[in-house]
């Protein structure tokens, strides 16, 4: 198969609802990553996300919509996520929430669970795309399933050329970490870390949020413990370069092959992250070291990914 690379313009936008409404796959930017877009209501088509990615069909989707009203169609809704949604969408923010019994969803979207993860992205190239294409698109990031996130079309291009249909290319990603993802009914629970740092959140409605615990069952994307590796071992919270290591670093650090943000800046290092590891990745395949990042903000994403960047990959 030929991957064809698709420009942000009407012709493109129209190619790529095309594509999908046939079935096909579609990388697409969003404000967080690319993500590998299929129609959410066709089976076959969704079936083909897992088998390009290499993902466990256990492993939940998100569907993106173009707007507010049309996540309504396929959720329950509530007071809790119309506050929020209100305040964060367009945006990184993930909601889950009960499936409605006539969403006309396919199954594999939510590993048959009885809840689903939604959002509104904010990217302009993926908001015209989602207008185009008039449905559901379910999306997880557009890469080898447990490998380095795409923040660029050429990322997508590397790990699934031959695999997938086209890219539309919408340049960087800003944030450059996935979707807060947020249970919304019941009490709101944090359920992946992501490009809405969970003050924002807790601000927002006035309390802390629940977390969940590692040894929870997956309910949403994003939770593996082992995910978003590049092919070299990393390690973190390095104050010291080791061997043959070659040091991803951040704030003021010496001998850093690379740095996330030499000003210390969070939402620099966010930005920079995957795409700084996808530049490692392809140098070479020597140990990575990872300077301390503080868990706070963005920090929280960040370290997240980085946990399980260099989580034992046997399991």
């Amino acid at each position: 198969m030929h991957t064809e690379i698709l420009s942000p313009d009407q012709r493109g936008y129209t190619q790529a609802a095309n594509i999908l409404q046939a079935g096909g796959l579609v990388s697409f930017p969003t404000e967080t990553v690319y993500g590998l877009g299929a129609d959410a209501r066709q089976d076959k088509a969704v079936a083909r996300i897992f088998e390009a990615k290499n993902r466990p069909t256990f492993n939940p989707l998100i569907v993106h919509v173009a707007d507010v009203s049309a996540t309504k169609r396929y959720v329950v809704w509530n007071d809790l996520a119309e506050r929020l949604s209100s305040t964060f969408w367009p945006g990184p923010l993930t909601l889950v929430l009960p499936l409605r019994s006539d969403s006309g969803l396919s199954p594999l979207v939510t590993a048959n669970l009885p809840t689903l993860a939604i959002r509104v992205p904010a990217n302009p190239v993926a908001r015209a795309l989602l207008r185009a294409f008039d449905g559901p698109v379910a999306a997880p990031s557009a890469n080898p399933s447990g490998k380095i996130s795409p923040t660029q079309a050429a990322h997508v291009i590397n790990g699934l050329s031959g695999r997938i249909e086209a890219v539309l290319d919408g340049r960087s990603c800003d944030v450059g970490v996935e979707s807060t993802i947020l249970g919304a009914f019941g009490k709101p629970t944090l359920l992946r870390p992501g490009g809405l740092p969970q003050e924002a959140l807790e601000q927002a409605l006035g309390q802390g949020l629940e977390t969940r615990q590692e040894a929870d069952p997956l309910t949403a994307p994003g939770q593996m413990l082992s995910h978003y590796a590049p092919g070299a071992a990393v390690r973190l919270n390095a104050t010291e370069i080791r061997n043959e290591e070659r040091l991803l670093g951040f704030g003021d650090v010496k001998n850093a092959a690379l740095n996330l943000s030499a000003s210390g800046d969070l939402i620099e290092a966010a930005a920079n992250l995957f795409g700084h590891l996808h530049a490692l990745d392809a140098a070479g395949d020597s140990p990575i070291a990872v300077s301390p990042i503080p868990n706070t903000g963005l920090g929280r994403a960040i370290n997240d990914r980085l946990k399980r960047a260099a989580a034992p990959r046997d399991m």
